[in-house]
């Protein structure tokens, strides 16, 4: 086979040419024909080779652009979630456990959203269009104009979503969707990567948004392939425990808004029910002071969030005690145990010990380990803490404090709910317009003392 010779182009016009001349016949420009250079060597069949492709539009990083339209659901805690309302074009997928809420959130979403005014599409590939339609009955929405179907062909469906063209897509679940152009089993890797790719697509070419629920293995990771989170703009997370009615919506990646946002919903006879204040109700089953009971004042996304640390430390019968966590990082847990101990010269090593997070909330960030210390040395000296106080504060290795972000919004939420005092960091940034009576704490020990009378 004959090698292919050396391209011109011209570079006012990028017009071809098979040999080099002084003027482009495309343009009239003159000495702006150039020998095309390679992309890359090698093959064609194995590398780009000389093929050049269409250049793209550069902009700088001061460019304005004006911020996508928002469409808003009516529900604030899902707005909320969202980054302030649905986007369109976007992908969103929604993690959980089975049977936590996924699909009753959607539909109540669904329709919120068609009933204003945007059209709304709900593919179901695990449940009959019969049982869809039997919970919009139990739920009120049978009157919402939301479009129905019941199919796991992901080629019927992008024909159906090219020719409805709906503001709106739920796909529930990706991990039901078929593709035939894949040899596997629906649920496999392949199978997943494949779905959410093509579905992805359309949403950014035809400008639908596009909702993927997907399952979780038993570690609670969305289970299929990773890459299926970074294909998607929004990765949503449904917590909650079964034995209580909070469920919370957990943004873990958004491309149009903050990470780490929850919203708060209850589970009722009537659907999930929105929290505008999960404060109060975390702490609506607090009665009287009660020693291993301590209140942590959190940031959750853009919002304070109060809860309730319980703590329970009882002689152990067994050689190896047990540690119980729920809500918290177990692993945590055992720092600040070995803190009090190494630092503080409290030892845990003879009993058992059982923490819990109240009204099913999990709590990540490190700010709540002074109050988990707090909860523990109360439950151990049995020695109730004033109902009237929150504890925020990290606790380093060494035994210090250390000052945690947004002290002030921590301490307005809790004045707002009925708290007079607050023990924080020695080096927490407050500038005291807050009526509260904060207490500073230099360190693990000097709090020890000053709350306990030991260290």
């Amino acid at each position: 086979m004959a090698k292919s010779g050396p391209s011109f182009s011209c570079t006012e016009c990028g017009a071809v040419h098979k040999k080099w001349t002084g003027r482009c016949d495309g343009c009239g420009a003159w000495n702006s024909i150039v020998e095309d250079t390679p992309l890359s060597s090698g093959p064609a069949s194995k590398t780009l080779g000389a093929a050049k492709g269409r250049q793209i539009e550069l902009t700088t990083l001061a460019t304005e652009e004006t911020p996508p339209p928002r469409s808003l659901s009516g529900v604030d805690e899902l707005d909320r979630v969202l980054g302030g309302g649905l986007v369109p074009s976007s992908a969103i997928l929604v993690g959980g456990d089975p049977g936590i809420g996924k699909s009753t959130l959607l539909l109540q979403a669904a329709a919120s959203f068609a009933r204003r005014g945007l059209s709304c599409l709900y593919v179901s590939g695990e449940e009959a269009s019969a049982q869809v339609r039997m919970r919009a009955q139990r739920l009120g929405l049978a009157d919402a104009p939301v479009q129905l179907a019941a199919e796991t062909s992901l080629r019927d469906i992008l024909t159906t979503l090219d020719a409805v063209r709906p503001d709106l897509a739920i796909i529930d679940s990706i991990q039901t969707m078929w593709a035939d152009n894949v040899e596997s089993a629906p649920g496999s890797v392949s199978q997943v990567r494949a779905a959410c790719h093509e579905l992805v697509s359309f949403a950014k070419k035809r400008g639908t948004s596009i909702i993927l629920v997907g399952h979780v293995t038993k570690e609670g990771q969305i289970a299929g392939p990773r890459v299926v989170e970074h294909m998607v703009d929004t990765v949503l997370y449904f917590e909650g425990e079964r034995g209580h009615q909070f469920r919370i919506l957990r943004a873990v990646k958004n491309r149009f808004g903050p990470a780490d946002e929850i919203g708060v919903f209850e589970m009722t006879g009537g659907g999930l029910a929105e929290v505008a204040n999960p404060s109060a109700l975390f702490l609506s089953d607090r009665g009287q002071a009660s020693p291993g009971s301590a209140v942590f004042a959190g940031i959750e996304g853009t919002r304070p969030v109060l809860t309730e640390i319980q703590a329970l430390v009882a002689p152990s019968p067994l050689g190896t005690p047990r540690r119980t966590v729920v809500g918290l990082d177990s692993g945590r847990l055992s720092t600040i145990l070995a803190v009090l101990e190494a630092r503080c010269g409290i030892p845990f090593a003879g009993h058992d010990v059982f923490l819990n997070v109240a009204g099913g909330m999990r709590v990540s960030e490190p700010a709540a380990d002074l109050a988990v210390a707090a909860a523990l040395l109360s439950a151990r000296e049995d020695v109730a803490l004033p109902p009237d106080m929150v504890i925020f504060g990290e606790i380093s290795l060494s035994g210090d404090l250390r000052p945690v972000g947004q002290s002030e919004n921590r301490l307005k939420e809790a004045e707002k709910l009925g708290f007079s005092q607050a023990i924080a960091p020695e080096r927490s940034k407050i500038t005291g317009g807050s009526g509260m009576r904060v207490r500073k704490m230099p360190d693990l020990t000097t709090f020890v003392g000053d709350m306990f009378a030991a260290g």
